[in-house]
């Protein structure tokens, strides 16, 4: 079974006689008390990586955003969201909520919408926090974030980014050949936008393949976070193992990543020609590893997946932004090569055909 259900954009894998050993798989303390073996330094380089000036590391980015929004919380304060954010963001923000600060959404993507809000905040002398998802894999699109940050530097706010899906893809100086930059220090690295009216919460489990997650931002940010977080003192920190995989997935990207994004560029690419060959236009003009493709209504696309199932496909149907709907959707990673392509190319050309022969 060809499977394009996995997030593993760079296909990287951490059998453990590729991590370097380790005494315990986790210390039986806090994070507030231990930081395991080398979180440090995996942190520092992955701020680093990212264009921040501080890191540290979570188990997850419910852990990351739980805490980060409680400790943002405050009547001063309002939380501006996207409407089309990440559940795990949302949760956060709800803890905010409930702790008293309000919460308004704005329009998906849409700068003129989010502008006026933050007047009118900044008139009543309130501090906006705008929160956004870095890259919307839904509508394929790069959140606009150079003017996202640019309003919450005047306005005195902060730009919270859940920066999951670009972390490990997008990069440092993206052209029309490149386009997903060099290095994969994610969105702020690709728009070249920076600040400490910036914070950053990414999982590295997608791109880099480690089952933890990382908040970045400015050093009195994280200092802060460091010495208020509820989870780095009531939960356990991240595995040894799960901070080694990190340091692998690091090393990695150092010695390979670009070879290992230029290939899956091109498999996207050959995705996006091969399908539209036979009709299926992507729903998106990015070529980013998650590629959606309109086939028909509800019914169809079922039918559709049924028969790429038997062909040896395993696919998704995604139902994304509003503009976008649901559509049968493919998720490549730089372990897929080009024969693979072609098989869902074949399969998609029959599911089609056959979807519509029962359809009549």
């Amino acid at each position: 079974m060809l499977d394009f259900t996995s997030a593993l954009y760079l296909g990287l894998q951490h059998p453990s006689a590729s991590l370097a050993p380790w005494d315990a798989f986790t210390l039986g303390r806090p994070a507030a008390l231990t930081e395991p073996p080398d979180a440090d330094a995996v942190a520092e380089e992955v701020a680093h990586l990212q264009g921040s000036e501080a890191a540290t590391l979570l188990p997850s980015t419910l852990h990351l955003f739980w805490d980060l929004f409680g400790i943002l919380a405050s009547k001063q304060r309002e939380i501006l969201c996207d409407a089309e954010l990440y559940p795990i963001a949302r949760w956060g923000v709800h803890r905010a909520a409930c702790l008293g600060t309000p919460v308004r959404t704005f329009p998906h993507q849409d700068v003129a919408t989010l502008a006026r809000m933050v007047r009118r905040l900044v008139r009543a002398g309130r501090q906006p926090v705008v929160v956004t998802d870095g890259y919307c894999p839904s509508c394929g699109r790069p959140a606009p974030i150079r003017a996202y940050a640019e309003l919450m530097r005047r306005a005195g706010g902060y730009l919270v980014l859940d920066d999951t899906q670009a972390l490990g893809v997008l990069g440092t100086s993206p052209t029309r050949m490149q386009p997903y930059g060099t290095a994969g220090g994610g969105s702020l690295r690709w728009h070249s936008v920076f600040g400490p009216h910036i914070i950053v919460g990414s999982s590295l489990a997608k791109g880099f393949g480690a089952p933890l997650a990382v908040l970045s931002g400015s050093r009195t940010l994280i200092d802060r976070f460091r010495e208020r977080s509820e989870t780095r003192v009531h939960c356990s920190p991240p595995s040894v193992a799960a901070v080694h995989a990190a340091g692998h997935a690091l090393r990695l990207n150092r010695h390979h990543g670009d070879r290992l994004r230029h290939k899956l560029l091109g498999l996207v690419v050959r995705l996006r020609q091969r399908l539209g060959a036979i009709g299926l236009a992507p729903a998106s003009s990015f070529p980013f590893p998650v590629q959606s493709f309109c086939a028909g209504r509800p019914p169809l696309l079922k039918r559709v997946l049924s028969w790429l199932s038997s062909c040896g496909v395993q696919a998704l149907i995604t139902k994304g932004c509003k503009a976008v709907g649901e559509s049968v959707t493919f998720l490549l990673t730089a372990r897929h090569d080009p024969t693979d392509i072609d098989v869902v190319a074949g399969a998609a050309a029959v599911a089609g055909r056959v979807a519509l022969a029962r359809a009549r």
